[in-house]
């Protein structure tokens, strides 16, 4: 069951709509949407990060609006769990912020030092498509020409 609501979890995601739909459309078999819902305390977690993608972000408004469906059954089945489930996903989202905050300020440090390196010892250093900080600074410094 784990392995395949995981699965079941990247096509809600999917930008392909029609991938996106059909995975929704799991919820419309009364059969499938009741084995869901009795499990839902190990289902919802699993899913839960791909539907709250959804409603937000996702470009269509069909997988939009069927997200929302998907969200009201398992909040009519346990609203404790979906809030929960919320909860969690807020978390996550905040951690991973974070993470690509330290993520992307070490590249920049490292740019940076690369840059200074690159100024100090005219020596080739790879550094981003985008000038750094460091060689800007440097390398606006007023330069003598003779003849002034």
């Amino acid at each position: 069951m784990v392995p395949l609501f995981r699965q079941i979890g990247l096509c809600l995601n999917s930008s392909h709509f029609q991938v996106a739909e059909r995975a929704l459309f799991l919820w419309n078999n009364d059969h499938i949407r009741n084995l869901i819902t009795q499990n839902r305390k190990v289902i919802l977690p699993i899913i839960f990060p791909a539907l709250e993608r959804n409603t937000g972000s996702h470009w269509n408004q069909a997988v939009q609006s069927l997200t929302l469906n998907v969200i009201k059954i398992f909040s009519d089945a346990d609203q404790a769990l979906v809030d929960e489930c919320l909860v969690r996903f807020q978390e996550d989202e905040i951690k991973e912020k974070e993470v690509q905050e330290k993520r992307e300020s070490n590249w920049k440090r490292l740019e940076d030092v690369a840059a200074s390196k690159a100024v100090v010892s005219n020596e080739a250093v790879l550094v981003s498509k985008f000038v750094s900080s460091v060689a800007i600074a440097s390398s606006t410094s007023p330069r003598t020409t003779k003849g002034s």
